[in-house]
C-alpha cells in the first residue's frame, strides 16, 4: 500500500521536478545507479567481474515518444554489446531491455515495430556472444511482451524474459515458460497495479513467488531468482540445493545487499547484478524507493544533510 502510493506521488510532474533538478539528489542517485554513460557501464561490469559476479546492464529510458528515440535505444544498446565485447566482458554478461523503450506503445503498430527492434538488437547482442533479457513492465504491457518472447525465441532460444508474482496471471504464464532452458527472472513486481490483477499483501506475493519457483524448476526451466527478501533467498537455496549449480542463478539490484550478493557468490552460486546506466533515471529510481521504506528515508537523509 504505502508503495503504491510513493508511486502516485512520485509520478506527478512537480514531484520529479523537484527529485531530478536537486543536486541533493546526486549522491543518493549514484547508490541506484552506476553512471551516466557506456563507460561507467563497463567499469561496473569489470568490478563486479572481479568478484565473480556477472552483470546484466539496463540503459535506462523508457515510454519512448517517437520512433527516432526507439532506433536511438536500439543503437545505444548496439553501442553498449560492442563496448563489452571489445573488453573481453561478452561471455556471462547480458543487457536488459524495456520494449516501452523500442517504441511499444507508440499507436497500433508499436507492439510489431518494437519486436522488429528487438530482433535486430537480440541478433546483434548473439552474434557477440551477450546474452539478452526482456524487461517486463506494468500488467497492460505483459500479453505483448510475452508475445514478443515467444515470436524470438524460435530463432534465439536463450533470450531471457521476466515474470512479476504479484500479478494473479503468473501461476499460468510460469507453467507455459517452464521449459527446458527457457531463461526467466522471476521478481516481486515493482510497479502500482490495480487489485483485480495484482495481490496486495505482501505475504500473498511471497507465496506466489516461491509457487512459481517450484514450477519453473520442476520443468527444466533456468530461473533467475531475482529477489532482495533473505527469507525468499534461503528458501530458494533449499530447493535448488542438490542441483546442478548450472540450472539457475540469484539475482539483485546494483547497490542493494552487496553482502549478500558477495555470500552467494561465495558461496558457488551464479550471482548477476541488475546494473542501470543513463541520465533517464527517475523512473528506475522511484520504483527502487517504493519498494523499501529504508530507501526513502535514506534519500530523504541526503536531502537534508551534505
Amino acid at each position: 500500500m504505502f508503495g503504491q502510493l510513493l508511486l502516485g506521488v512520485a509520478g506527478t510532474p512537480g514531484v520529479r521536478s523537484l527529485v531530478t533538478g536537486s543536486g541533493l539528489s546526486r549522491p543518493v542517485v549514484e547508490r541506484f545507479v552506476a553512471g551516466e554513460d557506456v563507460d561507467a557501464a563497463v567499469r561496473t561490469a569489470r568490478a563486479l567481474a572481479a568478484d565473480g559476479i556477472a552483470v546484466t546492464l539496463d540503459r535506462l529510458g523508457e515510454d519512448v515518444t517517437d520512433d527516432a528515440q526507439a532506433d536511438a535505444t536500439v543503437a545505444g544498446y548496439r553501442e553498449l554489446v560492442d563496448r563489452l565485447a571489445a573488453e573481453g566482458l561478452a561471455e556471462g554478461n547480458e543487457v536488459s531491455v524495456k520494449l516501452s523503450a523500442l517504441g511499444q506503445s507508440l499507436g497500433p503498430a508499436g507492439p510489431r515495430r518494437a519486436t522488429e527492434r528487438a530482433r535486430e538488437l537480440v541478433g546483434h547482442a548473439v552474434a557477440a556472444g551477450v546474452d539478452v533479457t526482456l524487461d517486463m513492465e506494468d500488467h497492460t504491457r505483459v500479453e505483448d511482451t510475452l508475445a514478443t518472447v515467444r515470436t524470438l525465441r524460435a530463432d534465439f532460444p536463450r533470450l531471457g524474459c521476466v515474470l512479476q508474482s504479484m500479478l494473479f496471471r503468473t501461476a499460468a504464464d510460469a507453467r507455459e515458460l517452464a521449459v527446458p532452458g527457457s531463461r526467466v527472472r522471476l521478481v516481486k513486481g515493482a510497479y502500482a497495479e490495480p487489485a483485480e490483477v495484482a495481490a496486495p499483501a505482501k505475504a500473498d506475493v511471497d507465496k506466489a513467488y516461491v509457487r512459481c519457483l517450484r514450477t519453473l524448476l520442476d520443468g527444466g526451466a533456468y530461473p533467475m531468482i531475482a529477489t532482495h527478501d533473505l527469507r525468499i533467498v534461503r528458501i530458494a537455496e533449499d530447493l535448488v540445493a542438490g542441483r546442478d549449480r548450472g540450472s539457475c542463478e540469484f539475482q539483485m539490484l546494483y547497490g542493494i545487499r552487496v553482502p549478500e550478493q558477495r555470500r552467494l557468490a561465495a558461496a558457488g552460486h551464479a550471482v548477476r547484478v541488475y546494473v542501470p546506466y543513463g541520465t533517464d533515471w527517475y523512473g528506475y529510481f522511484s520504483r527502487r524507493l517504493a519498494e523499501r521504506p529504508a530507501n526513502l528515508a535514506f534519500f530523504a537523509r541526503s536531502l537534508v544533510t551534505r
